[in-house]
């Protein structure tokens, strides 16, 4: 274990969206995915505390409601359990008093010193909400702040609070037999595996709610305690007459309301704000789909036009075709000692005019434009309406809303995004999940040559594509669901208040990703140019177009020598759709549709393969493979068929 593990922690607390990111990078300095949206932070981040620099500051998940249910719910109650845990920081929305202190109720229970930071104060208060601060001090006998992490409003005073920090004082007490049940399984626990931070009761709390990371603790611990504890909980359970997670959390509920109702001093019913009426309008049964539209057409405007068009030709026109590589083919040619070499480099496959063209020229300023256009998007509350927005449509696939998240996630990188189906509640929703990462979600590089290309031969086109991806994932998602096993959980989720994004979170992020791209993507460009140089010099990739001729020309209707571009969707499908996008002036709209359509369906990219390795397991991911590639072209070419029939683009 590191030294830093080995530190003093103060573990942030909360439900998702309340601004824990942002107050993370506040109190370290360092900087997190801040996102305005739930499920940024899947894993435990964790820095130095500018206010105590012996001290680690964690970000843990948001959660829902405690026990845990969800992977991330789980992170955050491991957290709770093994890290040498200082002080407890609750960072809770003021705008929704009660909903925070439900969770400030159980939190009390574990016995750990706490602070209460009510966090985006300014927006309560624009909602006429006026929280009397000293009378939630007094009830819960812990420090309680008011913040607005986005402006660092407050944060010199949770930093002198946390220093104050307090174990608070028991929010409720249960009914007669519930606290029995609950001194008995303390009692046990005080005796026989007292944990060193949290208290026996808390444990058991846990534990008579059936949380499976407590549970788990307590199995580990010497002895037949846990064998005791079970039949304890069973035996008080059968006299309660089922499960009492569901009676645990109403009594805290109970108590956060009537708290809430003391310590709000006065609840004026003002005018609602306009970005109050704009959330409301982007999840209106009838408003939402029109939006919806328009905001994808302003994507489209700004990534397919402005980016794709406007940039990609002052740089690949003008400037690579026009001056960079005109002059670096002339210096090589002239100094290269052997013609192999001049050709590795500045050949039709060469490093410079393959692999740097494609990655500077083509798809950096694409996926510059799109990762400002995620970025405004995650940043302005938009993403979570999405998952309002699907829910409906998701039912239909044996999934909730809440899997829109990966899905948009996989927008930016479908690697990370395989990651992020942890947030989902069941091991079928994250396998379905998955799949259709796998299959049809294009990451930000490949969407931005997708825009690129179709944005070119019109808007139609992208339609085109757009309806063939949503249908092949509504109807794959169909199917997976009723050949997976399961049932689908109803939609819960966290919808934050629509914001005007914030320049800064959006430049930040906008360079992180460019910096990941610049690191990660640059490099696989070359080496995908490598492969090609060597395939085409051992006389391998001629072999392979003509072998795929029959399947490219004739099923897919592409020209022959867009083989090359499946040969490269091997490596990374941005690579693919890149060496489609090379050949845009050499085909049909026809063509472009089907080609785009294809390499999207086409096989993920080596590390998202290696993830879902990770997440799945191998033979599921081969399996998925297996059902892709065959599926892919499937696809492409019955959509040639029907195009080729409506007449498109004559």
């Amino acid at each position: 274990m590191n030294a830093a593990a080995l530190s003093p922690a103060v573990l942030l607390v909360g439900h998702p969206n309340v601004g824990k990111s942002v107050l993370f990078h506040r109190l370290t300095g360092a900087y997190v995915n801040v996102s305005n949206y739930p499920g940024t932070t899947v894993e435990v981040s964790r820095a130095a505390a500018r206010f105590d620099p012996a001290a680690q500051l964690l970000d843990t998940p948001g959660v829902l409601a405690l026990p845990a249910r969800s992977d991330d719910e789980r992170v955050t109650l491991r957290a709770l359990l093994e890290e040498d845990c200082r002080v407890l920081v609750q960072v809770g929305d003021a705008k929704h008093l009660r909903r925070s202190l439900a969770l400030t109720a159980l939190l009390a229970e574990l016995g750990l010193p706490m602070v209460l930071a009510l966090n985006m104060h300014d927006e309560a208060e624009a909602r006429g909400v006026v929280l009397d601060v000293a009378a939630l001090e007094a009830a819960l006998g812990i420090p309680v702040v008011t913040t607005v992490a986005t402006n660092g409003e407050g944060m010199a005073e949770l930093g002198r609070a946390i220093a104050a920090a307090r174990a608070p004082r028991p929010l409720l007490h249960y009914d007669a037999a519930t606290e029995t049940a609950l001194a008995t399984l303390t009692a046990r626990i005080e005796a026989t595996a007292q944990h060193p931070r949290l208290t026996a009761r808390g444990l058991a709390v846990l534990y008579l709610g059936h949380d499976p990371e407590a549970t788990h603790w307590l199995a580990a611990q010497p002895g037949k305690l846990h064998d005791t504890l079970a039949t304890l909980r069973s035996a008080a359970e059968q006299q309660h007459g089922g499960s009492y997670a569901e009676s645990l959390a109403r009594e805290r509920g109970e108590a956060a309301g009537l708290l809430a109702s003391r310590c709000l001093q006065r609840s004026a019913r003002a005018t609602p704000l306009l970005a109050q009426r704009i959330g409301q309008w982007v999840v209106h049964p009838l408003w939402s789909l029109p939006i919806l539209l328009a905001v994808l057409y302003a994507i489209y405007q700004f990534v397919g036009v402005f980016g794709a068009s406007v940039l990609v030709g002052l740089l690949e026109k003008d400037l690579f075709e026009g001056v960079l590589n005109p002059a670096v083919t002339q210096w090589v040619e002239g100094s290269a000692p052997w013609p192999w070499l001049a050709a590795l480099l500045v050949g039709e496959y060469g490093l410079w005019t393959m692999g740097m063209t494609y990655a500077l020229a083509l798809i950096l300023p694409i996926v510059s434009t799109f990762f400002i256009a995620f970025g405004v998007l995650e940043d302005s509350g938009y993403l979570p309406r999405l998952s309002v927005i699907a829910n409906r449509a998701f039912a239909l696939i044996g999934l909730n809303g809440r899997a829109v998240l990966p899905m948009v996630l996989g927008l930016g990188c479908v690697t990370m995004a395989t990651l992020t189906t942890r947030i989902l509640h069941s091991p079928r929703e994250r396998l379905i999940t998955t799949f259709l990462l796998a299959l049809a979600i294009p990451c930000s590089a490949q969407l931005g040559v997708v825009l690129g290309l179709l944005g070119g031969v019109g808007f139609s086109a992208v339609l085109a594509w757009s309806g063939a991806i949503v249908g092949v994932l509504l109807l794959s998602g169909w199917l997976a669901a009723r050949l997976i096993p399961g049932r689908r959980i109803p939609l819960v989720t966290e919808l934050p208040p629509m914001r005007l994004p914030i320049a800064g979170n959006v430049l930040k992020k906008t360079g992180g990703r460019l910096k990941w791209y610049l690191i990660e993507v640059i490099p696989l460009f070359l080496i995908g140019a490598f492969l090609m140089f060597l395939l085409e010099q051992a006389g391998i990739l001629p072999a392979i177009v003509n072998a795929g001729e029959p399947l490219v020309s004739g099923w897919l209707g592409l020209p022959k020598e867009a083989s090359a571009a499946f040969v490269m969707g091997f490596l990374r499908r941005d690579f693919g759709a890149t060496g489609l996008f090379a050949m845009a002036d050499a085909l049909s709209p026809v063509q472009a549709v089907v080609g785009m359509v294809t390499i999207t369906l086409f096989v993920p990219c080596i590390a998202s393969l290696l993830m879902i390795v990770r997440e799945q397991g191998l033979r599921i991911a081969a399996a998925m493979l297996a059902i892709v590639v065959p599926f892919a072209f499937l696809v492409g070419g019955l959509l040639r068929l029907m195009l080729s029939a409506l007449g498109y683009g004559a």
